[in-house]
């Protein structure tokens, strides 16, 4: 179980059965339970490294996610609005 933070507060733990899971089914499990948009997810470690769409097919230990102590928080690429603002998000790190 990896425990997930979401940006408002809300905290839910996530079951990812596999032992060779990846980030993209760390993700659709996250969107299955908790009803939430797949593809507009942005996961950040404990210890700032953020996982982009580029890491889907990493393997959750390769990310440095263990079962039972890794905690993610969880944000959201904005609605793409048509506005020219660019939006960038940078690792902690």
């Amino acid at each position: 179980m990896v425990a997930v933070e979401v940006m408002t507060g809300s905290l839910f733990h996530v079951n990812v059965e596999e032992d060779n899971a990846k980030v993209a089914d760390l993700k659709r499990a996250i969107a299955a339970q908790q009803k939430l948009p797949f593809d507009r997810m942005i996961l950040l470690l404990g210890d700032g490294c953020c996982i982009s769409d580029n890491d889907d097919d990493l393997t959750l230990v390769e990310c440095g996610i263990h079962d039972n102590g890794s905690r993610i928080y969880l944000f959201f690429t904005p609605i793409d609005d048509g506005s020219s603002d660019d939006f960038i998000f940078r690792s902690l790190k």
